[in-house]
């Protein structure tokens, strides 16, 4: 249609090229599109129509200018695309005009277009060295962004560049970590699909496979791509295609039977309406632009008389595709002819579908846009009117300088552009839902609005269905998620959302799900069983409620009983030959120590203290030298007994009751100094044992100084050991009761006590280390009193006949 100005128009109403073979012997065929006409598109150009003839009649925009435009089908095709913009370039006139007031008709404006990314960027190449602005309604690759490869290009559409990280944060905010990609093999497809696994890369995302398709392919490609998709693992599918890619793959899945998949789609194929028959993609998900209501766009569309259907050969090919019959003389005897009857009003066609209007409202505001930038070009405002001259001289580079300030509203609709021709990007959230009546419908479930803070830009509204009408989240990933108590490990050669879940070693606890590491607990912690949770390790000690310290309690006061017990007996027997004849001081004293011994083995058991530590080493230390003094002093008087009975021998003289005294004094007394200066120096405390058990605490006394602890020990063998001497050497003495046989074996099992406690002490773990040392100390003690002092308590109670001063007297 002519005009004052005009605006080209672009759309890809067919989708498939006349493939010609080229002999160089004839002149080659012109470029013809061929395949079915595409209702949307068809409806995309009609829109065009719509808005430029809603202005014409405006009196605010453009007052006494009348716009044209020329339509081409650009056959989705780079060829015929780049024959199309050469041609809206050369300009529209055949006469050369030579007069003062031309109109200015053949020059192009702006071209609206085209509908797919690659033929764009093959137009604006050609039409940006001349400065005619390019704006285009669905070509959405993030390339086209680039002002200095594609200066005079804008769009009405938002860049693929926010839908691929829109697209990457919905996966993520479904928990899906393991998809499959599918684009088509064109910039669209390629630079998006780059786009979203980009940003898929940095969200934690792992891509199974990613094929690239193209309509034109051989079938084995796009059955190779099916294929794939049917033995992935993979339940969630991106497809970054377009409408007619998108189309044939889904053809091919549904000649066979394939696993349910989960679909996420992007804008240029989830809002096709002519894709809802593929039913089994039920389910799917993906942004599409926002829909919008043009008032009086359904009425144009379906006001078609026949005498506009006649004059577009485009419309009668749709018209005879609709109604399946064929206008006038181009009918073929054998098919049917229109006769009038049809009516467009009945049809059910994407081109009559005015429910989901979005991408045609794309191209009413590109149009808009372009005759807001023609009209600040050529109009003048003056006072409250606005005064346009038709006859002003336009050029198509004022048009470009005017688009990048335009900001205006339109029906509701605000269109600006940023600084490189985006407008700001808005989505919505469509998913495929069955109706009440069994058919899949578009419903909007939420929005995506890049304009908005991070973090909130992404909104869901309404419940979602999923594929085979599912209300549960399907699960995607490569690898269930690890549980509290585990870290992940990647497996080898795969990515790294395949991984296995390995227990957190000994000791280390990891409490967030899919850890990559675990992490030691504090010194004084350990984990559970399920090694999520910290929890502060049992205090072990040897105490007087558990078994075994009842055990030895019991044999520690029933030791000082039975001395005590032996010392009433010799006490109440004190007068009678047997106890006068073993020296009655020195056997009191030793049960006294003995009673002692027994009871400071009940200092070991209970929790440590600080005078706990220092009482329970230096008492043992104390009593039981006091003991061996005593054994010793008494092993001693038996050696001058004998030894007095020689003729002229006085030696008891020196050996009597007060040496027998100083004589124990001077041990226990260096026992006491050594005890004294081990305190001073270096006493035990107690101690929190970490190192012996990982799981609980020891709490035991340290030595302090372990030199001072042995020095205590050695002294005590060291008169055990001349104690044992002397005793064997005594042991043969002629008398009906020798004293030093007894004590023979009382230092002998007092000796072997104490050898094997030496080595028992050093490897026995945690509180038995205490128990050995009790049981030392009581079976030590137990020797003695048994040894010692069982053989006279014997005859006093049932042998007396044998407790006289003439059969302890008589010699064997």
């Amino acid at each position: 249609m002519d005009g004052d100005y005009i605006i080209g128009g672009v759309f890809s109403i067919h989708n498939y090229m006349h493939t010609v073979k080229h002999n160089y012997t004839t002149m080659p065929e012109p470029l013809r599109c061929t395949g079915r006409i595409d209702s949307r598109e068809l409806r995309f150009s009609r829109a065009m129509v719509f808005a430029i003839e809603e202005i014409n009649k405006s009196s605010k925009l453009l007052p006494s200018i009348r716009l044209g435009y020329q339509i081409h089908d650009s056959c989705a095709s780079v060829p015929m695309t780049v024959r199309v913009a050469f041609q809206l370039s050369n300009g529209l006139d055949s006469v050369f005009y030579t007069g003062d007031h031309c109109t200015r008709s053949g020059i192009m404006m702006a071209i609206i277009g085209e509908s797919g990314s690659t033929p764009s960027i093959s137009m604006s190449r050609v039409i940006g060295s001349f400065n005619i602005p390019q704006v285009s309604h669905y070509a959405t690759c993030a390339c086209l962004s680039n002002k200095e490869q594609y200066p005079s290009f804008f769009r009405t559409i938002p860049s693929d560049q926010f839908q691929a990280d829109a697209l990457a944060k919905l996966v993520k905010h479904f928990g899906w970590t393991w998809i499959g990609a599918v684009r088509s093999d064109s910039d669209y497809g390629n630079n998006g699909m780059a786009s979203f696994l980009d940003a898929a890369q940095k969200e934690g995302i792992c891509v199974e496979y990613s094929e690239s398709f193209y309509r034109t392919h051989p079938r084995s490609k796009i059955q190779r791509v099916a294929d794939v998709i049917r033995r992935s693992t993979a339940m969630v599918v991106v497809a970054f295609a377009a409408s007619g890619d998108m189309k044939i793959l889904l053809e091919e899945l549904s000649r066979e039977p394939s696993p349910p998949r989960q679909w996420i789609g992007t804008e240029s194929w989830v809002t096709d309406p002519d894709l809802l028959r593929f039913t089994f993609c039920a389910g799917a998900i993906g942004f599409g632009i926002q829909q919008s209501v043009i008032p009086g766009l359904r009425d144009f569309l379906l006001d078609l008389s026949p005498t506009k259907v006649a004059a577009s050969p485009v419309l009668t090919e749709f018209w005879e595709d609709a109604f399946n019959c064929r206008l006038g003389k181009s009918a073929a005897t054998e098919e049917s002819v229109c006769d009038g009857t049809e009516d467009i009003q009945t049809l059910k066609s994407p081109y009559t579908d005015t429910s989901q209007l979005r991408i045609t409202n794309m191209v009413y505001k590109a149009v808009y846009a372009i005759a807001h930038a023609i009209h600040n070009s050529a109009c003048q405002k003056t006072n409250s009117t606005t005064q346009c001259d038709k006859h002003t001289r336009v050029e198509s580079k004022q048009v470009f300088t005017e688009l990048k300030k335009v900001n205006f509203s339109q029906n509701g609709y605000d269109v600006s552009f940023d600084a490189n021709g985006d407008p700001v990007a808005t989505y919505e959230l469509v998913n495929w839902q069955k109706s009440k009546i069994g058919s899949i419908e578009f419903v909007t479930v939420g929005h995506y609005d890049a304009s908005l803070p991070v973090g909130q830009e992404f909104r869901i509204n309404r419940n979602l269905t999923w594929v085979e009408g599912s209300t549960q989240v399907p699960v995607s990933v490569c690898t269930d998620s690890c549980p509290p108590g585990t870290r992940k490990v990647l497996q080898k050669g795969k990515p790294i959302c395949c991984y296995d879940c390995i227990p957190c070693p000994e000791g280390e606890i990891s409490n967030a799900t899919d850890s990559p590491d675990c992490f030691p607990c504090p010194k004084e912690f350990w984990p559970n069983a399920e090694r999520n949770k910290c929890f502060p390790k049992p205090v072990e000690f040897l105490s007087f409620d558990e078994v075994l310290g009842i055990i030895l309690a019991a044999f520690s006061v029933g030791g000082a009983c039975l001395a005590m017990i032996t010392a009433a007996v010799f006490f109440r027997h004190r007068m009678s030959p047997i106890v006068r004849a073993n020296n009655s001081e020195l056997s009191f004293l030793l049960l006294f120590s003995l009673t002692l011994c027994f009871l400071c083995s009940l200092t070991f058991m209970g929790a440590p203290s600080e005078w706990s530590c220092m009482l329970r080493h230096t008492a043992f230390g104390i009593t039981f030298v006091l003991c061996i003094s005593c054994v010793l002093g008494k092993t001693i008087v038996v050696l001058m007994a004998f030894k007095a009975t020689l003729p002229g021998n006085n030696v008891m003289k020196w050996f009597g009751p007060p040496q027998q005294r100083m004589t124990v004094v001077s041990f226990t007394f260096i026992q006491v100094l050594i005890c004294i200066i081990w305190l001073v120096l270096s006493p035990p405390f107690p101690m929190k044992n970490l190192t012996v058990y990982k799981e609980k605490i020891i709490l035991e006394c340290a030595l302090g100084s372990a030199i001072g602890f042995w020095a205590v020990l050695g002294y005590i063998g060291l008169l055990a050991v001349f104690c044992f001497v002397l005793a064997v050497l005594a042991r043969k003495l002629p008398d009906n009761f020798n004293e030093a046989k007894f004590i023979t074996f009382s230092m002998l099992i007092f000796c072997a006590v104490w050898i094997t406690f030496i080595p028992a002490y050093v490897s026995s773990p945690g509180k038995f280390t205490v128990a050995v040392e009790i049981f030392a100390i009581l079976a030590s003690s137990f020797g003695l009193i048994l040894c010692i002092f069982a053989p006279k308590c014997f005859i006093i109670l049932f042998q007396p006949e044998k407790n006289t001063k003439k059969h302890l007297m008589n010699k064997n």
